[in-house]
């Protein structure tokens, strides 16, 4: 069977002789890592839940080290 690599449209024999399949080679493989890591390429999905910390005073901090059961906390 053969495939197209994703990166340059090169037909790839989908075999395990061919080491980076569905790449034709390291270059595509790494190019296409690339993309993935820079945000380049997403699954699509639920956007995430906002998880930005909230302010918290010292007395909430403190309310709750206090409700701590471990005495680490505590000295």
């Amino acid at each position: 069977m053969k495939v197209q690599c994703p990166i340059c449209a090169k037909q790839v024999i989908w075999s395990p002789e061919s080491a980076y399949r569905p790449f034709c080679s390291k270059k595509c493989q790494l190019i296409d890592l690339g993309e993935w890591a820079a945000e380049d390429r997403k699954i699509a999905g639920k956007p995430a839940e906002d998880t930005t910390p909230k302010h918290i005073d010292i007395e909430e901090i403190e309310a709750m080290i206090a409700q701590q059961e471990d005495d680490f906390f505590k000295h």
